[in-house]
């Protein structure tokens, strides 16, 4: 095999991103749950998609 210390590089490099930190422990999500993790992300989620229907109605009726 050729590519044998390629595979074995790719390996430990890879290994090695995937010991990074979880999600709950980052520095953002801190002290909290995972239900209360949700109900944020949610809560931007319908933020950010009624500031984009308000921008797609303004764009609209600027086009009439």
């Amino acid at each position: 095999m050729t590519r044998g210390n390629q595979r074995e590089l790719a390996r430990a490099k890879n290994q090695k991103k995937q010991t990074g930190k979880k999600a709950s422990e980052h520095d953002a999500n801190k002290g909290q749950n995972l239900t209360d993790r949700k109900q944020r992300d949610a809560d931007r989620m319908r933020e950010k998609q009624e500031k984009a229907a308000a921008k797609k109605a303004a764009e609209a009726s600027a086009k009439k």
